[in-house]
């Protein structure tokens, strides 16, 4: 399975007498001798020139420093994050996030790392973020949580991506598989090859064996809340028949033939189903009341629009603070004007003119984005999803869906039952 670059070579066989974990890791990696600076491309390591003018310390470190990439699945996960965030995504700040996290384990964990580096302790401490210690960063912080955390503020994200040119920080990750063809490991692969390679590092007593149980980024989170708000919406949304006394169901007619065949007592009538006629009708609340960043909404309506065009839903926004000030019917046309245009902001919350205008329109479901800072109304006779930054206490009714946080989402939709759109 491995495929060492000659240049390398040394490098790699030493990490096996150094760090038993990076040693197991490197074996599924893919090295290769390369023209430019080293880089990680999905999994394969390109070893560029430079690589040899590194001592071997040096350069133990820069090897273990990209299987961690490769291992991590960094590639993979910042080709995910782009599109989450279409054309806000900066590869820059990823690698930023990554090569920190990274940095800062194999520290802790004894390695040499070439200069400049970026640790990401300095990272916190430069985004205004301080942490109280390197173990506590890495326990708390995974590269796509803190990635996504850069992104959200952009005068933030200027001053880090202006600060590491003037520190010398190289971009050695590349978004994407590589170039050359081969099965790649899925995500479940490499997560069995951690398990193994950190239970062999534990056993050594060395390297970063000692630290797999403080590195959040060997566990980020597994679903982003928009793929749980999707199926929370599908589930909505689903079609539910009623009865039609207009005809007759199958095992009706079924047992009224047989009747007549054989003579026998008449059967009771039993209506048959039809399907609803109306169709699928989305109302989304948006709090505008300061306490949605740019990012989330922007997050949040890159999904209502691929829900709304997967379902062909008829969806209806309604901005609020302690009133509705602004009330549209969304199509394909007009989703970017609404989603760029600017809304009032500023004011308390109130849910109950938003409610109110909300049963006027008969919804499928009701979506609020909110940071939930307001008494909650009398349950509705349609299903509500809570989309909540921050944490929170569940409301009584609906479904909580946490954005911004580390996946969460409670609740159930209750009594509440799909009002059709008339």
């Amino acid at each position: 399975m491995t495929r060492h670059s000659v240049r390398a070579a040394q490098a790699i066989a030493h990490l096996g007498e150094v760090d038993a974990a990076l040693a197991v890791l490197a074996l599924w990696c893919r090295h290769r001798d390369g023209s430019g600076p080293t880089a990680t491309q999905g999994e394969v390591i390109s070893y560029g020139p430079g690589f040899d003018l590194l001592g071997l310390p040096e350069q133990v470190g820069l090897v273990a420093h990209h299987v961690l990439h490769v291992a991590l699945r960094h590639s993979a996960r910042s080709a995910g994050l782009s599109e989450r965030l279409g054309d806000a995504f900066d590869p820059a700040l990823y690698a930023l996030a990554a090569d920190g996290i990274i940095n800062e384990t194999l520290t802790l964990a004894g390695h040499a790392i070439p200069r400049p580096a970026v640790l990401l302790t300095e990272l916190l401490a430069e985004a205004g973020m301080p942490a109280p210690s390197a173990v506590a960063a890495l326990e708390r912080w995974d590269a796509d949580r803190l990635a996504m955390t850069l992104h959200s503020d952009p005068a933030r994200a200027r001053r880090l991506r202006d600060w590491a040119r003037t520190q010398g920080f190289a971009d050695d990750l590349k978004t994407g598989p590589p170039d050359e063809g081969g099965p790649a490991q899925s995500a479940a692969d490499w997560r069995n090859q951690m398990l193994r390679a950190m239970a062999a590092g534990r056993k050594a007593g060395s390297g970063i064996g000692r630290l797999g149980a403080i590195l959040a980024d060997l566990a980020p989170d597994q679903v982003p809340w928009e793929v749980v708000l999707r199926g929370l919406l599908a589930r909505a949304l689903v079609e539910r028949p009623t009865a039609s006394w207009n005809r007759p169901s199958r095992p009706f007619i079924a047992r009224l033939a047989e009747a007549e065949r054989t003579g026998g007592a008449l059967p009771v009538f039993e209506p048959g189903s039809r399907r609803s006629s109306h169709r699928a009708r989305i109302v989304v609340g948006l709090d505008t009341s300061s306490s949605i960043d740019a990012q989330t909404l922007r997050l949040f309506w890159a999904e209502a629009e691929g829900i709304a065009r997967r379902t062909g839903a008829e969806v209806h926004l309604l901005a609020f603070d302690e009133t509705v000030h602004a009330a549209s019917r969304l199509d394909p046309a007009t989703w970017r004007a609404h989603v760029t245009g600017q809304v009032r902001t500023g004011g308390g919350t109130d849910f109950a003119d938003l409610f109110a205008q909300s049963a006027r329109l008969q919804p499928s479901v009701l979506v609020v984005l909110t940071d939930l800072d307001a008494p909650i109304p009398d349950r509705p006779g349609f299903p509500v999803i809570w989309a909540v930054t921050g944490a929170v206490e569940a409301p009584p009714f609906g479904k909580l869906l946490a954005i911004g946080e580390p996946f969460q989402a409670s609740g159930s939709f209750g009594a509440n039952t799909a009002q059709p759109a008339g």
